[in-house]
């Protein structure tokens, strides 16, 4: 049935694409396609297996930090309409003041894309690093007025960390195994990674900066010196890791009935509720053209791509869900070929699973 799609696969390994990946689909909460292809790392020649732990990079975004401020707000510890000088005091007076956390989740905070913080943070004593990086945050100029205009932004995702730490006096990765993988039993996600003997870690890039080629080490530098997660990447897990967490939400999306994550109300009118620029709270929705879903999910669909390669899509009408992970960055991230591959496999993925499309 998959057969095209396998021949898409290879393709991506002799055509460099990546060194090493792994595709899983599922179609009306059914596992139908779960492979591994490549190998994990070019220089020990290991190769990649359905058990492979990938740097998720920006899918920490959707998956965990946006999941922790739901729950907050589920618990009636945040108002996501609420200014952000009311969690964070220090930004009373600032131009970030009334910022809310909706603008952040949408990024239309008004906040820069990326910053090279870990630069200047690295000479620091470790435990400084985390509240100057807020220090310069607050400080940094905004680029747009707020609420003005859709600029996906780290930053603005650093920023939820620090109320989510604030609001839970714990730790981020603490607070997001403990209320939200845990009560679920999620048991794979690495927040942040730690390799034990034994673990299966697909190597990301070779950095100049940090003199090695990074496996089991976040890849994203700001997150790397503040300890190695932040609230925009820092997340490790495998692609069964990534479905049972989206399967989780596409259920609750879909039936009323008691969740230990989210609500079903939760999750339709607040999480997935569609909004203009592209965005739900967190997630990518697919755009009208040249998304990197390609042209057969529906209008209601939610993703998100991660810088090492790594990428979701859950179609919400149809019941499908595609998670690739790879690592496209290995050994460097000037391989951008993925750009072009992902539309092409998400497009056979949906003809393999509605023949009809074959046609089109």
């Amino acid at each position: 049935m998959f057969q095209s799609v396998e021949e898409i696969m290879y393709a991506g390994i002799s055509d460099t694409v990546f060194p090493g990946a792994v595709l899983f689909i599922s179609k009306d909460h059914h596992l139908m396609f779960h492979r591994a292809y490549g190998i994990r790392n070019i220089y020990t020649r290991e190769s990649m297996s359905v058990d492979t732990i990938f740097d998720l990079a920006s899918l920490t975004k959707p998956l965990a930090t946006t999941l922790a401020i739901m729950k907050l707000y589920e618990l009636q510890l945040l108002e996501l309409s609420v200014p952000l000088h009311k969690y964070l005091p220090e930004t009373q007076g600032t131009d970030k003041s009334d910022i809310t956390i909706n603008q952040l989740l949408l990024h239309t905070s008004g906040l820069p894309a990326y910053k090279p913080y870990y630069k200047e943070l690295d000479p620091l004593p470790h435990s400084e690093r985390k509240q100057t990086l807020l220090t310069w945050i607050i400080n940094e100029p905004l680029i747009n007025p707020i609420g003005q205009r859709c600029v996906y932004s780290d930053i603005g995702f650093m920023v939820l960390l620090y109320v989510i730490e604030r609001l839970t006096q714990t730790s981020f990765d603490c607070f997001v195994k403990d209320a939200i993988y845990s009560p679920l039993n999620l048991k794979g996600f690495l927040l942040p990674c730690i390799p034990k003997k034994n673990q299966e870690i697909a190597a990301t890039e070779y950095c100049s900066w940090r003199h090695q080629v990074l496996e089991g080490i976040v890849h994203d530098e700001n997150a790397y010196v503040v300890g190695g997660y932040h609230g925009h990447a820092g997340l490790f897990g495998t692609a069964w890791d990534v479905y049972e967490l989206l399967a989780i939400l596409l259920y609750h999306y879909q039936k009323t009935s008691y969740s230990p994550l989210l609500s079903t109300n939760t999750i339709r009118d607040s999480l997935f509720q569609f909004k203009p620029d592209h965005r739900c709270l967190g997630f990518d929705i697919r755009s009208t053209s040249d998304s990197s879903s390609g042209h057969f999910f529906s209008t209601k669909t939610v993703g998100h791509l991660g810088f090492t390669g790594t990428s979701f899509w859950m179609d919400l009408n149809q019941n499908v869900i595609v998670i690739l992970l790879s690592n496209r960055v290995h050994p460097t991230r000037e391989n951008n070929q993925i750009k072009k591959f992902r539309p092409l496999l998400h497009d056979q993925v949906m003809r393999c699973i509605f023949p009809e499309l074959s046609v089109i």
